[in-house]
């Protein structure tokens, strides 16, 4: 029997970075790099300031702790500044948590929430070769 696919992936909207300071980050990402600073937010309710600059056809967001009993603090404390997560872009970001529910794929955020681009929510990596991997609705932000 043929599983269900995911269909309504669009593209990889952004790549998160976690890094020490946003402001130190700007040094190369912004002024070396020249990328565009799309966006910054502090969300205290994720326990980080994110910046979110512009790549020309997909993003790069910097995540930096605020707390230190978040998930981007232990991110950093055991693994340091690096890759920390990909995210896709979904045309229907219910109807693609509701699918990959149902193939077994373990969800982090099984009901979407808002973040710095938009509508998303976060799979668990363990379920994705060790990847976490967030999903973005579609024109639901940047």
């Amino acid at each position: 029997m043929e599983s269900a696919v995911l269909t309504a992936i669009n593209r990889i909207h952004h790549t998160g970075i976690v890094v020490r300071s946003v402001e130190q980050a700007y040094g190369f990402y912004r002024d070396a790099l020249g990328l565009r600073l799309v966006k910054e937010a502090v969300m205290e309710d994720q326990g980080v300031r994110a910046a979110l600059l512009d790549l020309g056809n997909s993003f790069l967001e910097l995540l930096e702790p605020i707390g230190g009993e978040t998930g981007i603090a232990r991110f950093l404390e055991t693994r340091g500044e690096g890759l920390h997560h990909v995210c896709m872009e979904v045309d229907d970001i219910r109807a693609s948590l509701a699918e990959l529910k149902l193939q077994g794929v373990e969800l982090i955020d099984e009901e979407p929430r808002e973040g710095l681009t938009g509508t998303i929510a976060f799979l668990h990596p363990s379920a994705l070769h060790g990847v976490l991997v967030e999903l973005v609705e579609k024109g639901s932000g940047v």
